[in-house]
């Protein structure tokens, strides 16, 4: 049998064509698992023999589903039946649920393959994978780096080469961020773009699936799949969901983008800064037009968001308790020692970091100061894109503030680690799509991202421009860490 490209859906839909079976393809994608995850440990769980048996029922199927044969992996935090689901959470260690997400089962019937899931930032509360219950991910690009997070662990099975396709959730910047600091396309939808029905909760109202791909065409078609209205879910918005790879033509023309050089002036490293700068020529030279925004309320992003997401956090993970599901301490004489014993054991310590601080500023005497306040400033930030995209069709920034950092260098500085989010919690705040692409390396051969952030349901805009950047520069094709 040739070798098999698993980096693009064309490349293995040519392979299917030539002759190769769904068998063959799952076969090679978990064979590249069994050799890279030891060392980087993407996966929590293989699903080895489901795997096989379904690429075998893909072998038996009338061919022209979007997604035939294609390997899949899925964040832990995506409910799987009959496939463990933990969130890489101790206290989840054991569930397995007996239902599909929506997006699960969607994938499904456009003909993947689901290879198993991946690990990622316990309850996705993290930057770097480093929270994981199960240990950290590692960067394909330097093992001794960070992925990102908090769908590291997905970023790392698309970025080693193990499947075409990840799904993340993003709700601060969790897709985007790993896709930036592996070298990869990540996606973060509109709020309502994309059922959130069997994603375990971390912040209703930040939290979306997306994609993670080596491609933006490939990203296109994923969210073709998986978008769209859903009855489990209230928040998925209803209407038709446009063609997205019908938007890839490959043109800039008349496009406006829009730069807030105002927040970019502090905390951008230097090699970062002057790649974004060269991904914003590049992009003028291609026929955009570019001039500044101004998002004068986004320097609040972060102690926003961290207001937000930690209230809704302590208020989704209270169903917790040792009572219905998961993990129940076996050391406890009374109920309320088993509801203390049960999250203290089976928490990790961001988590129980986080669930405190949602406490707090939702309890008495300080909601109107912390919790309201921080929706009123949230509503600021919306309103500051709103009035940027009057003017240009969607707003440029770097990913990330810096490339992959090495493991452990923020661990003991929570403050440090959520400000690798500065640049991707805006959108989750505003409900807008944003995508990253990759924009070039760094001197020690690290990836680095540029972000697209655009109006609410225009993911076609974002896709078409990087599309057309990712044919200008060719990322895709001369990208590839080293092998395990």
């Amino acid at each position: 049998m040739p070798a098999l490209d698993l980096r693009t859906i064309d490349g293995i839909h040519a392979a299917l064509a030539s002759g190769v079976s769904a068998r063959d393809v799952c076969r090679e994608s978990l064979a590249r698992i069994d050799a890279a995850d030891g060392r980087l440990h993407a996966f929590n769980f293989v699903a080895r023999d489901a795997a096989m048996a379904r690429a075998a029922t893909v072998d038996a199927s009338a061919g022209g589903a979007p997604l035939r044969g294609v390997p899949v992996a899925l964040k832990d935090n995506l409910c799987t039946r009959g496939v463990p689901t933990t969130a890489s959470s101790r206290i989840l260690r054991d569930y397995v649920p007996p239902y599909d997400a929506t997006v699960v089962t969607r994938l499904t019937a456009a003909g993947a393959v689901i290879v198993g899931k991946t690990n990622c930032d316990e309850f996705a509360m993290g930057s770097s994978t480093e929270n994981s219950g199960f240990g950290p991910s590692r960067n394909p690009w330097d093992p001794e780096r960070t992925p990102g997070g908090s769908s590291g662990g997905s970023a790392v099975a698309v970025a080693a080469g193990c499947v075409p396709v990840a799904l993340g959730s993003d709700t601060g910047g969790s897709i985007r961020q790993p896709a930036a600091l592996c070298g990869l396309v990540g996606l973060k939808p509109t709020y309502g773009r994309v059922s959130r029905y069997g994603l375990l909760a971390f912040g209703s109202s930040l939290d979306q699936i997306g994609p993670i791909t080596w491609s933006v065409r490939d990203a296109a078609r994923v969210l073709n799949v998986i978008a769209g209205a859903d009855p489990a879910d209230a928040t998925a918005v209803g209407g038709p969901v446009p063609d997205y790879t019908a938007a890839l033509d490959g043109r800039l023309d008349g496009l406006r983008l829009g730069v807030p050089r105002h927040l970019l002036q502090e905390g951008v490293d230097p090699e970062v800064g002057d790649l974004f700068d060269a991904a914003v020529e590049r992009l003028r030279a291609g026929g955009a037009s570019v001039r500044d925004v101004e998002l004068p309320h986004a320097r609040y992003a972060i102690p926003v968001y961290y207001l937000v997401a930690t209230a809704e956090a302590s208020s989704n993970l209270a169903r917790y308790d040792g009572v219905r599901f998961g993990h129940r301490s076996a050391h406890s004489d009374t109920l309320r020692h088993m509801y203390t014993r049960t999250r203290d054991e089976g928490f990790g310590p961001e988590v129980k970091r986080r669930i405190m601080l949602g406490t707090y500023v939702l309890s008495a005497g300080y909601y109107d100061a912390y919790y309201l306040k921080a929706q009123q400033v949230r509503t600021l930030i919306r309103g500051d894109y709103d009035r940027a995209f009057t003017d240009v069709d969607m707003v440029l920034m770097p990913t990330t503030p810096t490339a992959a950092f090495r493991l452990g260098d923020k661990v003991d500085d929570p403050l440090q680690m959520y400000l690798a989010d500065v640049f991707t919690v805006s959108a989750n705040l505003s409900g807008l799509p944003a995508l990253s692409v990759p924009c070039g390396f760094t001197a020690a051969g690290l990836p680095v991202g540029l972000q697209l952030t655009g109006r609410m349901f225009d993911e076609a805009a974002l896709l078409r421009a990087g599309d057309a950047y990712e044919r200008m520069t060719m990322w895709r094709d001369v990208r590839q860490p080293p092998s395990p």
